[in-house]
């Protein structure tokens, strides 16, 4: 059983839409750098080499997506948290900040996909304060000047993109 504390929740779409990216990047994609990297190497002394040197970089990067997107999808929960008023990752919430409402998702850039709603992490100081709770608390968090920021939860429903 996963522990849903834990877990990053995905719709199936975002879900699929990262393992496919995954794919690509194991495959054809490292097979496009490797391909750079013999081509620039074949140009000679390779101390001066920008191509190489680009293609490499490149090479470390892909590479580090890689493993960004395994770990990931190593514990993800697939579709939506109950719809219960509480706020959990992969729930998009209204809440009063500061006495300015504002809505967005708690959980990750992924989940959002292409749409442009502000996404907050649960470890983040809001994420962290509101994670838990349920509509009509109240809460607060410590801003980066110690200040203390109240929020109220207006509402908490799942992301549907």
């Amino acid at each position: 059983m996963t522990d849903t504390t834990a877990a990053t929740w995905l719709t199936q779409e975002a879900y699929d839409r990262l393992v496919a990216e995954l794919d690509h990047a194991k495959g054809e994609g490292r097979t496009e750098i490797t391909d750079r990297i013999a081509a620039a190497r074949e140009e000679g002394d390779l101390k001066e080499n920008g191509g190489y040197h680009a293609a490499r970089e490149e090479q470390a990067k892909h590479e580090a997506r890689i493993r960004e997107l395994e770990a990931k999808l190593r514990n993800v929960q697939i579709g939506t948290p109950a719809d219960d008023g509480v706020v959990e990752p992969g729930m998009e919430v209204t809440a009063v900040v500061a006495g300015d409402e504002m809505v967005f998702l708690l959980g990750s850039r992924e989940i959002a996909g292409t749409s442009d709603i502000d996404v907050f992490s649960p470890t983040s100081p809001l994420g962290a304060a509101i994670n838990g709770k349920s509509v009509g608390d109240t809460t607060s968090y410590e801003a980066p000047n110690g200040n203390q920021i109240p929020v109220e939860i207006v509402a908490a429903k799942p992301f549907a993109g």
